[in-house]
């Protein structure tokens, strides 16, 4: 963005809502529980105007009665737990070992604990010291503002168990604030330990935290994790002023613009359910005419959005060859209305709109296969990826942002509430999803070649040659029905001995067609 359009931009801006007094007065007394009935109506209010990053000053810790622990000597500095966290709570930081001394000899009081938060990884510092390039402490930090204790990060830490809940007290949040404090403090993580190859590293510098917390989403919600991701990777590779967003209404537009809190520190705009497309067509034309062919536009929005009523948006913008980005939060249901079916849940599910009752179990129609579909259009990167995978899923934002055209990245993203499953399992089901073929993830690139097989890749998934995957220990198949016995939306076709029903066989069996189709596609079969 030119200085000159920056400046016209903040006077339009400054015009309707000044950002400190924004802050302090409407923020203030929303914090306060005032908000609703203490304040006027202004010029920004009727505008729907939310300056950037509000949720910073929203405080969660009153949520939960546990909160995260860190155990350093466990560590492995893996950064899965930072990029697994759907509110941006929990944060690592590479500092080299003199600045670090420097700065905690100024601390008081819990200088001596928080200096036990720094740790030397194989990865940051031994790695390192062997090459004689010198060697950084890695530390994690939770933030209790912002955690609401779903546990998501220890899950993800799995077994390097450096991470476990404890219960709050008001002895350990206030160390908690003071050791978080420290570590904001502290300068921003050095480029030399920043490993471009090694992608969790990139929510080690500032550029990338570009999703603050304090969003309204539910606790471990799916959809936030992957929504972080993609600002990461692209605020990595693009910096703050280079993104904007177009939103369809859906659950992302809720929780990350429930007045006035917004978690987000680049431009945005949030259009209808039904032509977030069609709106963002309309933004990349006017940056275009100004010449910023380089800045990213991605467009976000939901199963329903994207598969059902949006659809014919969504497949004029691909025709159309704009430089335009999507990204599709796939919860299976329409989550922001109350749980209803979409084309995207699976058959069997059970939903509002497609319960299960004596007449009828569950959804009866097929689902509707979003990237296989988007495959079809010409010139189109299509992605289909987890936060579960975040290697894959980084790499197919990246590629994204740099493909001259159109681009999808759907990814599975999982709803606590609508699934049936607890607070901590977004990252353990998703991966799930993709290792029984109910959600396999690919990646399906133009610029490969000519040929459909070489354009396609199913890179990420187990056994790629095989129909199902094998669990390395029991044994056990790996498949539709091992994954739907793991959440309340299948329950019901279970019996008392815990045979599936039919309908559960029958999407087996669907999910094993897909899968055949992508082999077949993709020339591994």
């Amino acid at each position: 963005m030119s200085s000159t359009a920056t400046d016209s931009h903040a006077d339009f801006r400054d015009q309707l809502v000044d950002v400190a007094d924004f802050n302090e007065r409407i923020v203030g007394a929303y914090n306060r529980g005032e908000g609703e009935l203490g304040l006027e109506a202004d010029p920004g209010t009727a505008r729907s105007i939310i300056p950037a990053g509000t949720g910073a000053l929203r405080d969660f810790s009153y949520i939960s009665p546990e909160i995260p622990e860190f155990l350093p000597d466990n560590c492995v500095g893996c950064m899965d737990c930072v990029t697994q966290c759907p509110d941006t709570a929990i944060l690592g930081k590479v500092a080299e070992p003199e600045t670090l001394e420097s700065n905690l000899s100024e601390l008081n009081g819990d200088g001596e604990t928080i200096a036990q938060q720094w740790t030397q990884t194989n990865k940051y510092w031994k790695v390192r010291e062997k090459k004689g390039l010198g060697g950084g402490k890695f530390g994690i930090f939770i933030d209790p503002t912002k955690c609401k204790g779903c546990g998501e990060c220890v899950e993800a830490c799995g077994t390097h168990d450096a991470l476990k809940m404890i219960t709050k007290n008001d002895q350990n949040v206030s160390w908690y604030k003071n050791a978080f404090a420290f570590y904001q403090q502290m300068p921003d993580t050095p480029s030399k330990f920043v490993n471009e190859k090694a992608l969790n590293d990139m929510m080690l510098v500032e550029k990338s935290l570009l999703y603050v917390g304090g969003a309204g989403s539910c606790m471990g919600c799916g959809e936030a994790t992957v929504l972080r991701m993609l600002m990461a990777a692209t605020g990595f590779a693009y910096g703050q002023e280079n993104m904007g967003i177009v939103a369809a209404t859906g659950c992302n537009t809720v929780y990350t613009s429930t007045y006035p809190y917004n978690p987000y520190l680049i431009s945005w705009t949030n259009s209808l359910f039904e032509n977030a497309p069609a709106d963002a067509m309309g933004v990349r034309a006017r940056w275009d005419q100004l010449g910023w062919k380089d800045k990213r536009l991605w467009v976000i929005g939901g199963d329903g959005a994207m598969l059902d009523i949006g659809f014919q948006s969504l497949s004029r913008m691909f025709a159309s060859g704009m430089d335009i980005k999507v990204l599709v939060l796939d919860t299976q249901v329409y989550s922001n209305t109350g749980g209803q079916a979409s084309t995207s849940s699976y058959h069997g599910q059970n939903a509002k709109m497609a319960s299960y009752g004596k007449a009828a179990h569950g959804k009866k129609e097929n689902r509707k296969e979003l990237a296989n579909i988007a495959m079809m259009h010409k010139n189109v990167y299509v992605a289909q990826s987890t936060a579960a995978h975040p290697n894959h899923l980084y790499k197919a934002i990246l590629e994204a942002n740099e493909y001259p055209g159109p681009a999808i990245v759907n990814t599975f993203t999982t709803c606590q509430p609508e699934h049936g499953v607890g607070d901590d399992r977004s990252h353990h089901q998703a991966k799930l999803a993709a290792d029984s073929r109910t959600f396999p993830v690919f990646i399906y690139d133009p610029r490969k070649g000519e040929r459909f097989k070489d354009r396609l890749s199913l890179v990420g998934n187990p056994n790629v040659k095989q129909d199902w995957y094998l669990h390395p220990k029991t044994k056990e198949q790996i498949d539709f029905i091992y994954f739907a016995r793991t959440e309340g939306r299948f329950s019901k076709h279970f019996d008392k001995d815990g045979n599936p029903s039919q309908e559960l066989l029958d999407a087996r069996q669907d999910r094993l067609e897909n899968w055949r189709l992508l082999q077949e596609l993709a020339g591994v079969v």
